[in-house]
This record gives C-alpha cells, structure tokens and sequence, in this order.
C-alpha cells in the first residue's frame, strides 16, 4: 500500500514537470520568433534559453515547423471548445461568432498573443507557405466537423458545415487584416474580427443599400416591370 501512494504523487508530478517544460519551450520559443525572426532562431537557442539540451528539445517537438503548428491548434481547440458549449438553439453562423467572443474572454491574453502570432510567422516565411496552406485547409475540415456534430449532420454528404467553416474563417481573416492595417493594439483584435462577423447576414443576404444602383453597362438591379 505505501508504494503504491508515494508513486502515484510521484507520477503526477512528474507529468506536471513534462507539461510545464513543454509550455516553457513553446512560449520561449515563440518569443524568440517574434524578437529575432524563424529563420534566424535555432532549436539549439531555444533550449538554451530553457535550460534543457537540444536533444530535450527533439523528445518534444520534432522541429520548429511542429512546434508553431502546435501552437496554431491550442488556438484552434480554444474556439472548438467553446463552440461545444453554445446553446443548441443558435444558428451555426451565430455559435461561431459568439464562439469567438467566448473564446477571448476566457484565455491568457499573453499566452494568445504569442500563440495567434504563430499564423503570422507561418505567412512571412516562404518556407513554411505550404504547411501554412495545408494547416488551414485541416483547420477548417476540423472546425466543419465540430459544426456537423453540433447540428447533428454528416459533414461527408451534407456540405454546409465546411461552407460555413470557410465563410467564417474568412471573416476572422478579413479581421486580422483590418487590425494589422490599423496597427492596434492587440485587444482591438477580437473586436475587429466580430466587426467582420457582425457583417455577414448583410454581406450574404442584404441589398448593400444600393437598389436603384445600375450593374454596368446599361444593367439595372432594379426588377423588371
């Protein structure tokens, strides 16, 4: 019975120290990428600010490219969390955009900063253009299919979840884009994102206030008498 009791604290601990040296490295990491650059930062260096070896570094991440796709997916599990957790009532799009407040006002703004950066990395480094693509075609496959099980469909025959994943993360991205051309501060951020979220039923099913408006060359909105 004693062996028993002093290994499983034991155990814990030992996990706590693993998940606390994985945080260390990624957020270290992640530090050095914005301070210096990907490129110029190297996994030896990244260790070192850690204390650890570089062979320590390897058992957790195999490379820098996994290193930020991992911090690109605790981003991503944050929104499919809180998705999980809006009421069943509300339309897709509308779980979405609450998801997305939901999800800022329960995380690390700190621990988001760094982690939300990583995307930006990803698209100002030409080497890591493909992964980038490749990680946003699975990112919206998987965001599709916690939509599908929220709305209790077949996301394989039924294409409406992946089309609203796609309508969505294309809001968020217009977002990122005004608040990078506005160089706020980084809590106008998610601000700027629902703003674009907020646009979508006038974007997708509004008039744009422009009925009357002649569609080129001697075209008409207006409908025929």
């Amino acid at each position: 019975m004693s062996a028993t009791s002093t290994e499983a604290p034991t155990g814990g601990l030992r996990e706590r120290k693993k998940a606390q040296l994985h945080d260390a490295l990624l957020d270290t990491a992640l530090r050095l990428f914005h301070e210096n650059g990907y490129q110029a930062t190297t996994t030896e260096e990244i260790a070192a600010r850690v204390g650890v070896s570089q062979r320590t570094f390897f058992r957790y991440f195999p490379s820098k490219e996994d290193l930020l796709l991992e911090a690109l997916e605790g981003v991503d599990q944050h929104l499919f969390d809180a998705l999980r957790e809006r009421p069943c009532g509300e339309p897709p799009l509308v779980a979405l955009r609450n998801a997305l407040s939901d999800q800022w006002d329960r995380v690390d703004r700190a621990s988001m900063m760094l982690r939300g950066g990583a995307a930006k990395l990803m698209k100002q480094s030409p080497e890591l253009l493909a992964t980038h693509m490749r990680y946003c075609h699975v990112r919206q496959k998987q965001l599709a299919a916690v939509v599908a099980e929220r709305a209790g469909v077949d996301p394989a025959t039924d294409p409406r979840p992946d089309l609203a994943a796609a309508v969505f993360y294309a809001a968020v991205n217009t977002g990122v884009g005004a608040w990078l051309a506005a160089e706020s501060d980084f809590d106008e951020l998610p601000r700027a994102c629902l703003r674009q979220l907020d646009l979508l039923p006038e974007v997708l099913d509004g008039d744009w206030g422009t009925p009357d408006r002649t569609c080129g060359p001697g075209r008409s909105t207006a409908p025929p008498s």
